[in-house]
């Protein structure tokens, strides 16, 4: 631990940091075997509203339905999961979103950025944009600078956040 000259520990997360970790922390719950995405929604005053992964719709067996990336589509989990995204908006405390941030692990595909939009979000903290040469993200693109809503990748201020379940000796 750093301390500042008063004592104040000065090695704490930033807001960026702590949302963006939420996020990554919440995509551990997705049983997804290649892509565990997060998603944070915070609103104006710093608090957390609203938090998601990717996985299946409620009720929707992950036993059952498939994971294969390849195959034929209704053999593959894409018409099946749920985006982080979707999932945090969904999942979020009833109210308003308008001019919320949304914080996620990869630049958000065209159909969630229609559903960021459509909930009033003003901001996306992304932090890999893996697919930026997919027209799925190129359409999100599109969208977003037309509707207003800032993006900007986040460049973490340390590269690990670690938890501890039990207490330091």
């Amino acid at each position: 631990m750093t301390a500042t000259s008063n004592g104040k520990r000065s090695d704490y997360l930033s807001w960026d940091d702590y949302f963006m970790a939420v996020a990554l922390l919440s995509a551990q719950r997705s049983k997804d075997p290649n892509t565990q995405v997060g998603a944070c929604i915070v609103n104006r005053q710093k608090r957390i509203v609203g938090v998601g992964y990717n996985g299946f719709p409620t009720g929707c067996s992950d036993d059952t339905l498939p994971w294969c990336r390849e195959g034929d589509f209704l053999d593959t989990k894409y018409p099946y999961v749920c985006h982080a995204e979707l999932n945090a908006i969904l999942n979020s405390v009833p109210g308003n979103l308008t001019d919320c941030h949304i914080y996620t692990a990869l630049f958000p595909c065209n159909e969630c950025a229609k559903v960021i939009i459509q909930a009033g979000i003003r901001e996306v903290v992304y932090l890999s944009d893996k697919y930026a040469d997919t027209d799925s993200v190129r359409a999100s693109r599109r969208m977003f600078d037309q509707a207003g809503v800032a993006c900007r990748q986040l460049m973490p201020a340390s590269p690990v956040v670690s938890i501890q379940f039990t207490e330091k000796e």
